[in-house]
């Protein structure tokens, strides 16, 4: 028998920069039972699935150069705490060992500036430059150690990292040091310069960036903090006739639960008792408060707003939506959109270039500079190695998605992946079902048209009690109309069903006929201009049925499945943005070119059959468009497939929801327009990154090698490269960091 598939995800230690991605993925992905791996260098967690277990994973891990250990994923809260509480301790050791660093390169530095070189001359300036090389020494054990340590690492593992450039480019500049201070007579004259400062800034500096990294990377995560949030910690359980207050993990399913105003809804159930208003907005976006009585369905991390409420637990655990939501936006999160992968791939050979061109500058400056040649090349590959530190950009694409992913939660829409986040960016044409996706889904009475004195009340009462026995949807539509008004039904006899025309009965002694106007000419009722109201009705995509009352024309009772109220607000966001807004639907042609002049779409196809809408997604993709599916149902599920993006309505079926790329959670097609732009932010936001971090190092390493020297005399110092390479990373996290300032357009 087969393991099941299963998904983990591990907490990454050591990993330095975007180098590291792909050695930990290769790792685990050659690690037999690993179907997928997926690093998130920004938060420093591996997304695995796959039959292999944890330690196996663990092991392959170590095997790299790194550490790892699991994320308990039996408590989202426990592991986010656990965590922060390590982030918050590696902080402080950031930041402690910044201290110690600049605490000696700082006075250093401004002695050098004050003297104007620091050079060894006499025996007193060899020993006072001893004792600075030992006190720097110290610096790189006690604050610089784990970068040696990290280096030596991928050294065993015949790599190299962000670790192994510092290594080289703060080690080699006190090992040059060093020599000056007890050989100087090897070393020419106008090179017995020492870099000690160099050593201690640089260490102290992109320490300062690390800390200032994580202590902003903590921010990206906020939406999933808020998401684990909404979970209630404890349920109130009906036991033996007593309430019990138990832990969340102890519920089981059937329990009955008890949940008073003002407290959280602690997992998925039916009402079975009492009636209330539960705030949904935190899941769904929408502000209003829901309505909930018996049969009624209540979602886990909701709020209860008004009456205490009796519900079955239907779904606990994992298994709440809540649950897989969260679930769903980790997963995302963790997921690279296809821009990613472009710079893992480059990160992956970027560090052994860098090496090959610090030592072919260190070769030139020795070859062809000026004196004295052997500081200019110390200096020159000392700075190529220290500013080149990929590190902005492993962050560029993953701190972006993190936000975006989270952004767009907030927002009530759930993206699966990184793929669709970046293709419904770039989204042309969208196909939009038509009931339940443009339209309410639920038949409702429009218009009751009298015609008679009879009041509009009345008439609704026979007619619903005419049609309370048939399962017609129209029928139930009469109904519900009634029950929504309060209205009593009255007992009905002689009952007849006429097939293709109607149905007829008699009720306190009254004769009532409802049908077409087939049943009326057949039971010779007198229409008059009543002919024309119908026909007009039937243009606006309603269902007009006569209704008759002791062979009395009554009333012109309309039924339809209106659109809903902000259909064409939402549908004009996306015909602004460029996009082309296409109407599918299984209905006749009068009812699909009724809604869609109100939904004011120009194309629209009617009497479609569910495997033909998938025939015309991919007409659609042959004519060179980008495709989105918008869909509710069943039939909706092929098509959603099949699109370059499915988009799935969450209140509709389990079905379409799995076949979607992204689920919009409230019923409105908003939810979609606020999808596109936040896709289109977070791609602008991502590409933003990428730029800033290659042309950093694009145009850093030609300047730290000393390209600019031979027409402006200027070389960059390692120190100014340590700070720029310290700083750089954080700028691309500030930038990420912008997007959840991000507001979708006012609706």
């Amino acid at each position: 028998m087969s393991k099941a598939q299963t998904e983990q995800q591990l907490i990454i230690e050591g990993a330095g920069c975007a180098s590291c991605v792909g050695k930990i993925e290769a790792a685990l992905q050659n690690t037999p039972g690993v179907n997928s791996a997926e690093m998130n260098f920004a938060d420093r967690t591996v997304l695995v699935s796959g039959t292999a277990n944890s330690q196996d994973l663990v092991k392959a891990i170590e095997s790299a150069g790194y550490n790892a250990k699991p994320f308990n994923d039996s408590s989202h809260t426990d592991s986010l705490d656990e965590k922060e509480a390590a982030d918050w301790a590696y902080y402080k050791k950031l930041m402690r060992d910044t201290i110690i660093a600049l605490s000696l390169g700082v006075p250093l530095m401004i002695y050098g500036i004050a003297i104007g070189e620091m050079t060894v001359a006499t025996n007193t300036e060899r020993l006072a430059w001893l004792i600075v090389g030992l006190l720097t020494l110290a610096v790189m054990f006690f604050s610089g150690k784990h970068f040696y340590i990290g280096a030596w690492k991928s050294f065993k593992n015949h790599s190299a990292n962000m670790d192994t450039l510092i290594a080289l480019g703060t080690g080699t500049a006190w090992v040059y040091s060093m020599l000056v201070v007890f050989i100087p007579d090897a070393i020419p004259l106008m090179a017995r310069h020492v870099y000690f400062e160099a050593t201690a800034m640089i260490i102290g500096l992109i320490n300062l960036g690390l800390a200032l990294e994580l202590k902003a990377r903590g921010k990206t995560s906020e939406a999933i903090k808020r998401l684990i949030g909404l979970q209630a910690k404890t349920a109130t359980v009906v036991r033996d006739n007593k309430d019990v207050q138990i832990n969340i993990d102890q519920v089981l399913l059937n329990d009955i639960i008890k949940v008073r105003p003002g407290e959280k809804i602690p997992v998925d159930g039916e009402v079975i008792e009492g009636h209330t208003s539960i705030d949904e907005s935190m899941l769904t976006g929408e502000p209003m408060p829901v309505e909930k009585s018996e049969k009624d369905d209540v979602t886990a991390g909701t709020l209860n707003k008004s009456g205490m409420i009796l519900f079955k637990a239907t779904r606990v655990g994992k298994d709440t939506a809540l649950a897989q939501i969260i679930a769903m936006v980790k997963r995302a999160q963790n997921s690279k959109p296809p821009i990613g992968r472009l710079a893992d791939v480059i990160s992956a050979y970027f560090v052994p270039v860098v090496m090959i061109i610090s030592i072919v500058s260190a070769l030139a400056w020795l070859n062809f500079g000026p004196e004295p040649t052997l500081a200019f090349a110390i200096v020159s590959a000392t700075t190529v190695l220290i500013i080149a530190c990929p590190c902005a950009l492993g962050l560029a694409t993953p701190m972006s998605v993190m936000v975006g992913v989270g952004k767009a939660a907030e927002a009530g829409v759930l993206i699966r992946n990184g793929e669709a986040l970046q293709t419904a960016s770039k989204i042309t044409a969208m196909i939009l079902d038509k009931t339940g996706t443009i339209t309410e889904g639920s038949p409702k009475v429009t218009d009751v048209i009298l015609a008679n004195e009879s009041d509009e009340k009345t008439i609704l009462q026979l007619a619903a009690s005419l049609e309370s026995g048939s399962e017609h949807p129209l029928a139930q539509a009469i109904v519900e109309s009634a029950m929504e008004q309060e209205i009593e039904l009255l007992k009905i006899d002689a009952f007849n069903a006429i097939t293709g025309y109607g149905v007829e009965a008699t009720c306190n002694g009254k004769s009532l006929l409802f049908g077409n106007s087939k049943l009326m000419k057949m039971k010779e009722i007198e229409l008059s201009d009543f002919t024309t109201k119908a026909q007009a009705l039937a243009k606006e995509a309603k269902t007009p049925m006569y209704f008759a009352v002791d062979g009395q024309l009554a009333a012109i009772i309309a039924v339809a499945d209106p659109m809903k109220s902000d259909s064409l607000c939402a549908i004009k966001r996306l015909q602004a943005n460029g996009i082309r807004v296409i109407m599918l639907t299984g209905d006749n042609k009068e009812t699909a070119s009724a809604i869609a002049k109100k939904a004011q779409i120009t194309e629209f196809f009617a009497d479609v059959l569910p495997e033909d809408k998938a025939n015309k997604v991919r007409e659609l993709q042959q004519q060179g468009e980008i495709v989105g599916m918008t869909g509710d149902g069943i039939n909706d599920a092929p098509a959603l497939a099949l699109a370059d993006v499915g988009f799935a309505i969450g209140t509709g079926t389990d079905v379409a929801i799995e076949s979607a790329d992204i689920t919009l959670m409230r019923g409105s097609l908003h939810g979609l327009a606020d999808a596109i732009a936040v896709s289109k932010a977070t791609l602008r936001n991502i590409k933003q990154n990428l730029f800033g971090a290659f042309i950093y190092n694009v145009a850093g390493i030609p300047v730290a090698a000393g390209i600019l020297y031979p027409f402006f005399g200027l070389l960059l110092s390692p120190v100014i490269a340590g700070a720029a390479m310290a700083f750089s990373s954080l700028t691309v996290v500030t930038n990420a960091n912008r997007l959840r300032l991000f507001k979708a357009q006012d609706h």
